[in-house]
């Protein structure tokens, strides 16, 4: 079981016109290739903007990926160009399906990237916690965020380590037993969470996440995806 990254936003959800601005990050990229992880790292960053922008205030969903072949089983539940991008530099992990789970209460959200094996509740008590401890931290000082954040905030390298352990997690659902029964909305790829008429290539061109290699690689691993499909 693998926590792969945790990230914390400002988001309005989808009727908000303003992208979600991001607060902290943590991540561990072990699992990559040296020369892979600064790539992962920005599409980690770009997933997690899209999903925390398509996730209304105070829902919980997921996005996994729909396995059809070893090569699509790769983080980060996108099919195409960007799963061939980081097939590159996981090797033998593919074995192990990612999601990104997303809480988003108020305009606060966080998403944690963890594989398939992390059980689902104990992932959402998680990501209750996290905002708990960032409202104790910070208060309201996230509402007039503007721009993303680049200061570490050392609680959450801590979590990120400690609830790779997902007994951990379940410790906290012992202790807390007032988290709601909201429904937890599962997407089974991240190209459902999309609004109508909206397009995947499209908000790779528009990111401000990803670096002109990472468009360019994405492009290219699409066209190969499309070239090389067997029907």
């Amino acid at each position: 079981m693998k926590i792969t990254a945790i990230l914390v936003m400002k988001s309005m959800g989808p009727e908000s016109a303003s992208d979600p601005v991001l607060l902290a990050n943590e991540s561990d990229l072990s699992q990559f290739g040296f020369f892979h992880r600064g790539g992962a790292k920005e599409f980690i960053f770009f997933v997690g903007r899209t999903v925390a922008m398509r996730t209304p205030l105070n829902q919980r969903q997921s996005v996994q990926h729909e396995v059809r072949n070893p090569t699509q089983a790769i983080f980060p539940l996108i099919s195409n160009g960007i799963t061939d991008f980081i097939l590159s530099g996981l090797g033998d992990s593919w074995k192990n399906q990612y999601k990104v789970h997303a809480y988003n209460r108020n305009g606060l959200c966080v998403l944690a990237f963890m594989d398939d094996h992390y059980p689902m509740r104990s992932a959402f008590f998680l990501l209750n916690k996290i905002i708990d401890e960032y409202q104790k931290n910070f208060g309201d000082s996230w509402k007039t965020a503007q721009t993303d954040s680049t200061q570490p905030w050392p609680y959450l390298k801590e979590a990120l380590s400690t609830f790779q352990d997902p007994a951990e997690a379940d410790t906290l659902t012992r202790i807390q037993r007032d988290l709601d029964e909201t429904t937890i909305i599962l997407h089974q790829t991240i190209d459902s969470v999309l609004a109508r008429g909206e397009k995947l290539d499209s908000l790779v061109e528009k990111s401000s996440d990803l670096s002109a290699v990472s468009q360019m690689f994405y492009k290219q691993a699409k066209r190969n995806n499309q070239c090389c499909t067997v029907i």
